[in-house]
């Protein structure tokens, strides 16, 4: 049975850098379309630098037109300022995705690890390599926040075709 193309924006967020990863499987074969980062400089408001994530991420929406959005859940470390920072950030992208009517999905990072490597507790570098083999790409995508937003999309993939 042939299975309809899927492609997945996976969004790592972050108000200085918010990384984004469009991928699209089919036929059990997944490819990175883009990927990359969408940096705001740290002088700027909050306000604006929102205004720019939501700007660049309605571009790709606009471009790619996924299926679905999938995005990380925010981990609450002992940084509470870092979480609060990445809760405004994720905001906005959850705004751009329900606007547009595009499912939404949210993983823990454990989940996005698991769906990866098979291992919950991977570590950044084995994740990194996961992604660079899955896509077939030549290197492991740079900056990290790239290549744990494609992370983030290949965890919904896995997860989407799972019966």
């Amino acid at each position: 049975m042939r299975r309809e193309r899927l492609v997945v924006l996976g969004v790592d967020p972050g108000t200085a850098i918010t990384g984004y990863g469009v991928v699209a499987e089919e036929e059990h074969a997944s490819r990175a379309l883009t990927y990359g980062v969408i940096r705001t400089p740290a002088n700027q408001p909050l306000s604006q630098r929102l205004v720019t994530i939501y700007a660049e991420l309605n571009a790709l929406l606009d471009q790619f037109q996924p299926a679905a959005v999938a995005v990380e859940e925010v981990f609450f470390s002992k940084n509470a300022r870092t979480a609060l920072s990445v809760g405004h950030a994720r905001g906005v992208v959850l705004l751009a995705a329900a606007q547009r009517g595009i499912p939404l999905f949210h993983y823990k990072p454990t989940q996005v690890k698991q769906a990866v490597t098979g291992y919950g507790g991977a570590d950044k570098r084995q994740i990194q390599e996961m992604v660079r083999m899955l896509l077939g790409l030549d290197d492991i995508p740079r900056p990290d926040d790239a290549a744990d937003a494609l992370a983030i999309a290949l965890c919904h993939l896995h997860s989407a075709w799972t019966p």
